[in-house]
């Protein structure tokens, strides 16, 4: 799924966590204080290295999603060792929380085919991808400023959006752009008349034709 199937004016905030956990508090503060909600994907690597980052999302009442253990090029990888990326990463992130993540995967890199897919279905994940990702985690060495990543998104504005921003600094240093562009980007949003919703909606059958993890489907 790259946009949620509706007319209505909603956007889903998400975020990929693979890397460090810089920004992540302004994140958490941000949507405390707009009341808004956001789904976190997480890597196996990032729970297992940073479990009170996962547990301070957990508790802030985010969902959480599968992003595999390792972040590689899933069709650089054999069909046994795609599973056991999923696998892996959801052990972790279960034990991290001390919950169950949501059936939600999403692809390193958004590297996948339809046969990878029916994978994923198969293990009992339904595949988010998303409508836009702001790029801010390109950090400003590669020109990103807090106002192009804002606009990326508003740019793809439409209903059913899925926002793609991102935890952490792929190289480790400068500003968390995406961190620092959060209350711009809800402003933006709300401002054009559209809400934020929390992905687990796709999980009521009165919201969606999902159903719980063990029979979800395609979308």
């Amino acid at each position: 799924m790259r946009q949620i199937p509706t007319s209505e004016h909603v956007v889903a905030l998400t975020f990929n966590a693979a890397w460090d956990e810089e920004g992540l508090d302004t994140v958490l503060r941000v949507l405390r204080q707009q009341k808004a909600s956001a789904t976190f994907f997480l890597t196996g690597h990032f729970a297992e290295r940073h479990p009170a980052a996962v547990r301070a999302i957990t508790s802030a009442g985010h969902g959480v999603g599968n992003h595999s253990n390792s972040h590689p090029p899933f069709g650089e990888l054999t069909r046994a060792e795609r599973a056991q990326e999923v696998e892996l990463a959801d052990r972790a992130i279960r034990a991290a929380t001390g919950t169950v993540p949501l059936p939600f995967f999403r692809f390193p890199y958004g590297d996948t085919t339809p046969g990878q897919i029916a994978e994923v279905n198969a293990l009992g994940y339904a595949v988010i991808e998303r409508t836009i990702d702001t790029t801010g985690y390109k950090g400003t060495a590669s020109g990103m400023t807090v106002q192009k990543a804002v606009k990326r998104a508003m740019d793809a504005l439409r209903p059913g959006e899925i926002v793609q921003l991102h935890v952490g600094s792929l190289d480790g240093r400068g500003p968390v752009i995406d961190a620092e562009a959060l209350p711009q980007l809800i402003d933006a949003l709300r401002s054009g008349g559209y809400r934020i919703i929390d992905l687990r909606t796709l999980l009521t059958p009165a919201a969606s034709p999902a159903t719980p993890r063990g029979s979800i489907t395609n979308w």
